[in-house]
């Protein structure tokens, strides 16, 4: 035992002469608790104890984080497997530092098809329920995925309201965008018909959709049903195009997902074919930042973490490296179980797959080249501007990340808050926060204000930054400053902003930092507050226009709280109500002829008490 814990602390030593002999899955904490990495083990007290023994053999990248550790945790599975999908969850739940995460597909949209539903609906979403639904995507094309939202749309009239009014019909009706399932003008089962057709051009069975139109097409003609006949061959038309579209790369008709991947200075890229019935139906790609872990690491890391979220599994599976025999097993016994069938990973050594992984490689290093070139001018400034500003301010550590805060209101009305993230200098927009402000409203404060703000962001410590920017001189500095250090965030640092003179304020200095006036530090602090403005006042203005087109409504006989909220949904702003006819206004959910058109009239007439509200 002492060899093995030589060094360590108490604390570990203890964790380690209590590893049970199971499989599980190991959390390494540091010293304030956060979770730094996530594993899984066949053996937990052989893996976890392997990390403190012959640390010069470990790579930098292991010995840094060995160096950190301070608690061990493990949790107990009843198996390797169940071991496995325990570490994708955690691993999603805690972003460790030092596990390869795959980030980008949390904000990628997603096609969801409501199945639960009795007339489903299809939309874009980007939350996963276990609802029932049936989920395709993520799409890191948004606009391609809203070009096949509307191509399908335009071949399948679907409903597309939340709630089907029974009373009548709605506008998409009448103008042939909706069969109108809430009337009862289409049966359950011929709904559904479109749901499948639906089901398979997302899933890429263009081939087995066009066999089927073509048979119901058929099946119309003979019944004399000639209205249905010329909408299915419409179908057929547009699916036709479609298929031609879509390059075939195998002749075995199979499904396939290809990986390649590409790295340079920037990182990794990871380039994701994938082949449907044979055919080439789209292509993701994923940039992940270069930890130092091996290709082989990197590839049996991100497909376990892409499998743990995707819809869709195929039979083959086909990557650059394979994973350990062991792992590899694993990780099949694993998907198949997800499939419900058969998956294989493979490295293909000859043939049409082989020839498709080269090309997945050489896309994602054709990425990487397109972003480096892109990118590394600015790249380079932004990340001299940073190491310039942390000069200026006489810190130790590298601004890897800064939160500005700035207020916005109207003489107390509306506050809010914003908060916006430079990582290296550079705009992170996934990272942006907007609050609304409680303890303030209805009085101008914007000491208290910036008081609750910077409450609310550090109560938890969560990811917390190089350098706090607060958009004001002394007093705003001052405000911010009580509470930050009340959390206990003693050296966290912290300055103010004054827009004036752009001075700088850090705390318990009398005089003021001037930044030059060409320096690239300078230009860096001020892109920094302008975005943090923009971003709080665009977000008050939306608050405001709801406000102000709550107060115009008011006015309006036979519109109540329920109306003025489903015209808001619909309308967003007061511009495209008053462009709105008489036949869309009575479309709204709720809404009735009688409402429409008195609303219509109002805003047609010259009232003083809706200019005064339109003010």
């Amino acid at each position: 035992m002492t060899e093995l814990a030589a060094g360590f602390s108490d604390n570990i030593k203890n964790a380690l002469a209590v590893l049970p002999e199971k499989p599980g899955v190991y959390l390494m904490h540091d010293a304030s608790g956060k979770v730094i990495y996530v594993g899984k083990a066949v053996v937990l007290k052989n893996r976890v104890r392997s990390y403190f023994r012959n640390l010069a053999s470990h790579t930098p990248k292991v010995k840094a984080m060995v160096a950190k550790i301070a608690e061990i945790e493990t949790i107990v599975t009843s198996s390797e497997v169940e071991a496995l999908l325990l570490e994708c969850n955690l691993i999603k739940k805690y972003r460790p530092r030092y596990n390869i995460s795959l980030k980008d597909d949390k904000t990628y949209p997603y096609l969801k098809v409501t199945m639960q539903e009795d007339f489903p609906r299809l939309y874009v979403t980007r939350r996963q329920l276990r609802d029932g639904a049936r989920y395709y995507g993520p799409y890191a094309d948004a606009g391609a995925m809203h070009a096949t939202v509307k191509l399908l749309r335009s071949m399948f009239p679907l409903r597309t309201c939340r709630k089907m009014n029974p009373d009548r019909p709605c506008l998409n009706y009448h103008i042939k965008r909706c069969l109108a399932p809430c009337a009862g003008y289409i049966s359950k089962a011929d709904y559904h018909k479109m749901i499948k057709s639906i089901c398979m051009v997302l899933d890429g069975r263009t081939t087995e959709l066009e066999r089927d139109l073509k048979q119901q097409m058929q099946e119309a003609a003979d019944n004399y049903a000639f209205e249905e006949a010329a909408r299915l061959r419409d179908q057929l038309q547009a699916v036709a195009r479609l298929n031609e579209a879509q390059k075939a790369v195998t002749n075995n008709g199979g499904d396939m997902d290809i990986f390649g991947l590409g790295q340079d200075m920037t990182g990794l890229c990871v380039q994701l074919f994938f082949v449907r019935k044979g055919k080439l139906i789209g292509r993701d790609n994923f940039f992940l930042p270069d930890g130092g872990d091996t290709p082989q690491e990197v590839m049996t890391a991100f497909v376990k973490q892409y499998y743990n979220e995707a819809t869709f599994i195929p039979k083959e599976v086909v990557l650059p490296y394979l994973p350990e025999e062991d792992e590899k097993q694993l990780i099949e016994t694993w998907l198949a179980d997800k499939a419900q069938r058969r998956v294989e990973l493979l490295l293909p050594q000859r043939g049409v797959k082989k020839d498709l992984l080269k090309l997945a490689n050489e896309n994602a290093v054709k990425l990487l080249n397109e972003r480096l070139r892109k990118g590394s001018l600015s790249l380079k400034n932004d990340l001299q501007a940073a190491e310039e500003l942390q000069q200026a301010l006489g810190l130790e550590h590298p601004l890897e990340r800064m939160d500005c805060f700035d207020i916005s209101h109207t003489q107390g009305s509306e506050t809010v808050a914003s908060m916006v993230v430079f990582r290296n200098g550079t705009s992170s927009k996934k990272d942006y926060r907007r609050y609304k402000i409680v303890s303030a409203e209805g009085k101008p404060d914007d000491f208290k204000s910036m008081q609750e703000v910077v409450y609310r962001r550090y109560r938890d410590y969560e990811d917390l930054p190089s350098l706090v920017v607060i958009d004001g001189g002394k007093g705003q500095l001052s405000s911010a400053l009580e509470v930050i250090r009340g959390l206990g965030l003693d050296d966290l640092p912290v300055v103010g902003l004054a827009k004036r003179e752009e001075e700088i304020f850090k705390p318990h200095q009398s005089e003021s930092i001037m930044l030059d006036r060409e320096g690239a530090a300078l230009h860096l602090i001020q892109r920094i507050r302008d975005e943090a403005h923009r971003f709080a006042i665009t977000y008050h203005r939306k608050l405001r226009g709801k406000r102000n087109l709550v107060s115009v409504l008011d006015h309006v006989e036979g519109i109540g709280p329920k109306r003025r909220q489903e015209l808001w949904k619909a309308f967003k702003t007061l511009d495209a109500m008053r462009a709105a006819s008489v036949e869309e206004l009575a479309a709204v959910e709720g809404m009735n002829h009688a409402a429409a058109q008195t609303l219509y009239d109002f805003f047609r007439l010259d009232l003083p008490e809706k200019q005064q509200a339109l003010q």
